[in-house]
């Protein structure tokens, strides 16, 4: 008999940061945390690195285009969610192009940019954690344990 193999569930954040302040988006729409904000992210979707998927993801949601020498993992959280666990990177990237602009507004009804001393109060709480300890420099973390 074969052992069923564990699975976890990838994603990857885009930390851009400009003037003090970092690009955050608002849910909506989706069927999770709808209302809050995190930051522009996605899913890994298999045959790719982690900084592969962010320059997809943040190409399809926002419109930035990222060069993956530009990029740079700065946090990792291994998160237990529900009934399954999740492994979060988040890359924060030293350039981009473009102005970032809602892509999917079925899935995002605000984009913008907040001052990283007044971040919005309805933030995902794991990502709120995320960029704090991104800003105290520590590189991984566990949440929902």
């Amino acid at each position: 008999m074969t052992k069923k193999r564990f699975k976890i569930i990838p994603a990857v954040y885009l930390y851009l940061i400009k003037n003090n302040k970092i690009l955050m988006q608002r849910r909506f729409n989706t069927g999770y945390e709808d209302g809050n904000y995190s930051l522009v992210a996605g899913h890994l979707d298999g045959g790719e690195t982690c900084r592969e998927a962010l320059v997809r993801e943040v190409k399809e949601e926002a419109n930035i285009t990222l060069s993956i020498r530009d990029l740079k993992v700065v946090h990792v959280v291994h998160r237990k969610a529900d009934d399954h666990e999740r492994v979060d990177f988040f890359v924060k990237a030293n350039k981009w192009q473009g102005d970032p602009k809602i892509m999917e507004p079925h899935k995002c009804d605000d984009l913008k940019w907040f001052a990283l001393k007044n971040l919005p109060k309805n933030i995902i709480p794991y990502v709120k954690f995320a960029i704090n300890k991104i800003q105290n420099k520590v590189f991984y973390s566990e949440f929902g344990w």
